[in-house]
C-alpha cells in the first residue's frame, strides 16, 4: 500500500521519501567467486583523545566480499559497552545516546570481538584515522589488520555527493538510521558500500578497495625556506611539528610512484641548492591510519643531499 503512495510522490519530482535502514541479510548471490571477509567497525567514546579518552560502545559487523567489491553474505554482529570508569559528560550522553547505567560494570568480551576480527582481510571504519587507534588499544590484533576508510577512501565529492558525513551519504541514498550508535552506524556504512555510485556507476566498496591498495609515500620537505611555506601550503603539504616523532617540516601524501616528479618540483620551486633525497614513510592499508610509520631516507637517482 505504501509503495504505490511513495511511488506517486516520488514520480511528481517534488518530494524524496527516505527509508528506514532494513540492513539484507545478502546482497549478492553466491558463485564461485573467491569470497573475502571484511569487517565494518564503530567506536563511541567519551571524546576525541586517543592517549586520554576512551572507547565505551564497540560496534562490529562481518560481512563476505570480493576483490571486485561486491558484497555477499552479511555475518555476524557485536555491540558491547566498556565501563570507563569515570561519569559521561553530558555532551557524550547527548551525543550517542549512552547513559552511565548502561556502561556501568559492563566490559568488552575481548575473545569473541578477537575471534572475529582474526577471521578479516579488511577492516573497515567511516574515519578510520578516529577508530583505528582506539580500536588498537581494544586488542592488538586490530593492528595486524590491513584498514580502510569509507570516509576518505572514496572521493564522495567526486561521485556527486557533496558531504562525507555517513547520515547524509545515506539521505543521499534514499534511506535513513538511528546514528551514533556503534552496530547500526556499522550497518549504515555497509549498506552505502553495498550501492552503486551516481557519477561513476561503480560499487563503492569497488573504488574503496581500488584506493585503499594504492601505495602513499609521506615525504617531508626538511629545510625548507620560510619563505616558501605558502608555496608549499598551496600545492598541499601540511606542516608537521615533530611532537610526534616524524620531522618537522611541511609534509604531503603523494603515490609511490609521483616520488621523482615531486622532487623535480621541490628542487624546481622550493630549494635553492638541488636536492638529491628526502625523508619519506611508506603508507599502506596495513599502516594507513596510524602513527606506526617508519621513516627512511628516500633516495633519487641524484647524488647530492640537502
Amino acid at each position: 500500500m505504501f509503495d504505490e503512495y511513495i511511488d506517486k510522490l516520488e514520480s511528481s519530482g517534488n518530494y524524496r521519501v527516505l527509508k528506514k535502514l532494513d540492513l539484507p541479510t545478502q546482497y549478492h548471490e553466491h558463485d564461485e567467486t573467491k569470497r573475502l571477509i571484511g569487517a565494518i567497525v564503530d567506536t563511541e567514546t567519551t571524546g576525541l583523545s586517543h592517549e586520554n579518552d576512551k572507547v565505551i560502545e564497540l560496534g562490529i559487523v562481518l560481512f563476505e566480499f570480493d576483490r571486485e567489491g561486491k558484497i555477499y553474505h552479511v555475518m555476524e554482529s557485536y555491540q558491547g559497552f566498556q565501563d570507563p570508569e569515570e561519569p559521561l559528560s553530558e555532551e557524550v550522553i547527548k551525543i550517542t545516546g549512552i547513559t552511565d547505567d548502561m556502561v556501568n560494570g559492563q566490559s568488552f568480551d575481548i575473545p569473541q570481538i578477537e575471534g572475529m576480527i582474526d577471521r578479516c582481510a579488511l577492516i573497515i571504519a567511516h574515519n578510520a584515522r578516529f577508530d583505528r587507534p582506539f580500536c588498537e588499544g581494544i586488542s592488538g590484533l586490530f593492528s595486524e589488520k590491513h584498514w580502510a576508510c569509507s570516509m576518505t577512501n572514496i572521493d564522495w565529492t567526486d561521485v556527486g555527493i557533496g558531504a562525507r558525513k555517513l547520515d547524509y551519504i545515506a539521505y543521499q541514498f534514499g534511506f535513513y538510521f538511528d546514528a551514533h550508535r556503534a552496530t547500526v552506524d556499522c550497518e549504515a556504512t555497509l549498506h552505502i558500500l553495498s550501492k552503486t555510485l551516481p557519477e561513476t556507476n561503480e560499487l563503492a566498496l569497488a573504488v574503496l578497495l581500488k584506493n585503499a591498495r594504492v601505495e602513499i609515500l609521506r615525504v617531508w620537505a626538511v629545510n625548507s625556506p620560510f619563505e616558501t611555506k605558502d608555496v608549499l601550503k598551496d600545492r598541499g603539504y601540511r606542516w608537521g611539528s615533530g611532537d610526534d616523532g616524524f620531522p618537522k617540516a611541511w609534509y604531503i601524501d603523494i603515490p609511490s610512484q609521483e616520488y621523482e616528479s615531486e622532487l623535480t618540483y621541490l628542487n624546481e620551486n622550493i630549494y635553492s641548492k638541488k636536492v638529491g633525497d628526502l625523508p619519506a614513510a611508506k603508507i599502506t592499508a596495513k599502516n594507513r591510519f596510524t602513527d606506526r610509520l617508519q621513516v627512511e631516507i628516500r633516495n633519487s637517482n641524484s647524488e647530492e643531499g640537502i
